[in-house]
C-alpha cells in the first residue's frame, strides 16, 4: 500500500506549534459557525423588516400599490412599434432562391484522406 510508504514524525514539531495550529483552526471554524447564524437569522429578519415598512408605506398611502395588469393601449402601442420596426429593418425580396452546384474534386478538408490512400500502395 501507498500508505505504509508515507511515513510522519510529529516529534519534530515543538508545543509551540501545535498551540497555533489548534488556535488557528478554532478562531477559523468559530468564525464559519457565526457566520452561518448571521446568515440564518440576522438576514431575515432584516427582510421581515422591509417587507413591514413596505406594507406600512403601501397602507399609509406613501407608496403606490403596484398591479400587474397593463393597459390594452399600452399594449396596442408597443406591439405597433415593434410590428414597424421590423418591417422597416429589411428590403423587400423576390423570395426567389438559386442554386448553383459547384463540384470540386480537390479541397483542403480531404487532402488527409487522398494522403492516406496514397501511402497505402
Amino acid at each position: 500500500m501507498i500508505f505504509n510508504i508515507i511515513k510522519t514524525d510529529f516529534s519534530a514539531i515543538d508545543s509551540t506549534a501545535w498551540v497555533i495550529v489548534v488556535v488557528g483552526l478554532l478562531i477559523v471554524f468559530s468564525a464559519l459557525i457565526l457566520i452561518y447564524f448571521f446568515f440564518k437569522t440576522v438576514v431575515p429578519l432584516f427582510f421581515i423588516t422591509f417587507e413591514r415598512i413596505k406594507a406600512f408605506r403601501r397602507a399609509s398611502g406613501i407608496l403606490p400599490v403596484k398591479s400587474n395588469e397593463i393597459k390594452a393601449d399600452i399594449t396596442a402601442v408597443v406591439a405597433m412599434t415593434i410590428y414597424l420596426h421590423y418591417s422597416e429593418m429589411h428590403d423587400e425580396e423576390s423570395n426567389v432562391i438559386t442554386i448553383e452546384r459547384v463540384s470540386r474534386i480537390y479541397s483542403p478538408w480531404s487532402s488527409k484522406l487522398y494522403s492516406m490512400r496514397n501511402r497505402n500502395r
